[in-house]
């Protein structure tokens, strides 16, 4: 199939659903043409990185300036925010003619969209082709999460007071606009059975509900692997991800505030790493702890997860798969999470990864794990049979193509 693959953001080795189902789509035999937007000179070499698994890439700057206006414009409307935020009109004129112009483009067969930042483009190609007459191909809409459901945790969890506001602000309009959505697409993606559910939750009761599919994140096998010549540091803990998300600062100061002290009153040595892109001011204030650093960017994730003697996950709130765990294990880390962190894998607490409910559980698990390695040894390998038999990428766009074959008839 040729698919026209739209983006609101760059695909990267951070976002990895997007990149990794249009690597797999291209060495299934898949035509790809991204369409997408960049921000930085660091997402222009991401777009170098991704270009050999597209037959096209088309991408245009999207200015913080833009992203600002489109924002502000979206205030006094019932639309949320984040459905505007990366629209740009000279890409949704590049998207009608990479499927009217046959003279310089072959038919595009499927149009696929990622997240409600880009569900705009998808309105807009059925809007305007239905207007010039012309056929539009099917369009599939990968929300990925659930926004509203996202937003109702965060609104009353989140540590950030601006995220609160803002999270408040958005809730009732989200809740509206996917539900809007629901009757604008006739097939829908997300990762998880509660993203679906959130969904079915937004649909009135008189109306059908659309087609929509659970279609899981996976985890590059090949990339995210042990490494047994490598060491693990002992008393070592290593929490992953990008951070600057609410839900991942929150996540941090939680574990700091009442999970650390309770495991360096019985092991004083334990460090903590703090690994992801840009730390907010309030984590970067962390390193003042001696037990602590705090990374920032790093070119590579996978020396500090295959060093680290745990990966924890200690999620307060949040949506659909949580990469850094699949990452982690696919490592043989040994992971101590979060029920939160977990509702969407098929995991066996206590045989996959450890699980802790509270600060007193988290800390109790830890501890335990920090002083047995035959045990940490053994989670670890059995998150990695895990992440084998249950996430590998091949099988997930399997089931995806299933999916476009059955999408192709409306």
């Amino acid at each position: 199939m040729r698919i026209l693959f739209i983006v609101p953001y760059v695909p990267n080795l951070v976002r990895v659903r997007p990149y990794n189902l249009i690597k797999t789509l291209s060495k299934r035999g898949h035509k790809i043409i991204l369409a997408t937007l960049w921000t930085s000179p660091d997402e222009q070499k991401d777009i170098e990185a991704i270009r050999p698994f597209c037959e096209e890439v088309v991408a245009l700057f999207l200015s913080h300036k833009r992203a600002y206006i489109n924002t502000l414009a979206a205030f006094p409307t019932h639309e949320p925010l984040q459905a505007s935020y990366c629209w740009h009109p000279g890409l949704a004129v590049r998207l009608i003619k990479l499927i009217t112009d046959h003279s310089a483009y072959a038919p595009v067969d499927l149009v696929h969209i990622e997240h409600l930042r880009g569900v705009r483009y998808g309105l807009y190609l059925q809007e305007s082709m239905h207007q010039a007459a012309i056929k539009c191909p099917p369009i599939i809409w990968d929300s990925v999460d659930n926004i509203s459901y996202l937003f109702k945790q965060a609104s009353s969890h989140s540590r950030k007071l601006l995220s609160r506001f803002i999270t408040h602000f958005e809730l009732a309009r989200t809740e509206r606009y996917e539900s809007w959505l629901l009757n604008r697409f006739q097939r829908i993606l997300v990762t998880s059975p509660k993203d679906r559910q959130a969904f079915i939750d937004l649909n009135p009761v008189n109306r059908p509900v659309p087609e929509i599919v659970v279609i899981p994140n996976g985890v590059d096998l090949d990339y995210f692997s042990p490494d047994t010549s490598v060491i693990r540091e002992p008393d070592s803990l290593v929490i992953s991800g990008k951070m600057s998300y609410h839900a991942n600062v929150t996540m941090v100061m939680d574990f700091v505030n009442f999970t650390l002290p309770r495991i360096l009153e019985k092991r004083p040595l334990v460090k903590l790493w703090l690994v992801g892109k840009d730390p907010t001011p309030e984590l970067q204030a962390l390193v003042k702890n001696p037990a602590i650093e705090v990374t920032g960017t790093v070119a590579d994730i996978r020396p500090y997860l295959r060093k680290a003697a745990l990966a924890v996950a200690p999620l307060t709130y949040g949506t659909g798969i949580q990469n850094k765990v699949l990452e982690a294990m696919a490592c043989a880390t040994p992971v101590v999470t979060t029920p939160q962190a977990i509702s969407a894998l098929g995991v066996t607490p206590g045989v996959d990864v450890q699980v802790g409910r509270n600060p007193q559980e988290l800390s109790q698990q830890i501890l335990e794990l920090l002083g047995n390695p035959h045990q940490r040894e053994t989670l670890g390998w059995n998150g990695r049979s895990y992440v084998e038999c249950n996430h590998r990428w091949d099988n997930i766009v399997s089931h995806l193509e299933e999916v476009y074959n059955g999408g192709l008839s409306y």
